[in-house]
């Protein structure tokens, strides 16, 4: 599932005639970049949310079949109104994902650069044998988010950082393998936010993290979008 009903505030005026994630980075929509990893680990089906300018993304990115991925869509403007946040947007478009109680998906935000990351089917599996709910890629705090959101300890354990003695504080990097039970008593069309979900679930020791060490970019401000285009980080 790609994260991508935001209406990008902070981006304006940018956003205010073009989605965040369908903003240009180095020559393609920000968010094609998450659809050609996961076409090349092997991902076919994809669920992408909107909310903010929703009609565009159908028009820019079709069905999927250009990747050789089939791209299904919870318009969550049409049918409920507006963005539901990403805790409810992922609830709401569980229906679409169609997986059993246990079984693993993918989540990305479609406003992250992240090129190198690899989808791997192996890390999926493995998860899906774990008791964990959520598997959340983490970063180094950047210069914009010092404390970060999380701490990592011992057996890639993620814990709140008021929750945990010692550990090295984190941001997520807007990148998980999730099960459905992580969200698991928030109805569909619910506005929510994953965070707390999310920290439930690390204080009963189900939330696991790794650390990206990679190029990461949290594309969030006009500024941050300029240096990205001018960097010479590779896609």
């Amino acid at each position: 599932m790609i994260l991508a009903a935001g209406r990008g505030e902070r981006m304006r005026p940018l956003t205010d005639a073009t989605p965040k994630p369908l903003l240009p980075v180095r020559g393609k929509p920000m968010v094609e970049w998450h659809l050609l990893a996961l076409a090349a680990a092997g991902v076919r089906e994809v669920v992408i949310n909107t909310a903010w300018l929703e009609e565009q993304f159908p028009a820019a990115l079709g069905d999927g079949s250009r990747w050789g991925l089939r791209i299904t869509y919870s318009h969550e403007g049409r049918r409920w109104g507006g963005a539901l946040e990403t805790g409810g947007g992922v609830a709401t478009a569980l229906e679409a994902l169609a997986l059993g109680d246990d079984e693993p998906f993918w989540l990305v935000s479609g406003d992250i650069y992240m090129p190198g990351f690899a989808f791997q089917t192996s890390v999926a599996h493995d998860f899906a044998q774990s008791p964990d709910l959520g598997l959340l890629w983490m970063v180094p705090n950047p210069p914009f988010h010092t404390r970060g959101d999380f701490l990592l300890g011992a057996e890639q354990r993620l814990h709140r950082l008021e929750a945990a003695a010692s550990g090295q504080s984190l941001t997520y990097a807007s990148l998980a393998l999730l099960k459905p039970g992580m969200v698991q008593g928030l109805a569909p069309g619910q506005r929510a936010s994953l965070a707390p979900y999310l920290f439930k679930a690390a204080d009963a020791g189900r939330l696991a993290g790794r650390v990206w060490e990679g190029p990461w970019e949290n594309v969030g401000t006009p500024e941050q979008w300029q240096a990205l285009q001018a960097s010479s980080i590779a896609g």
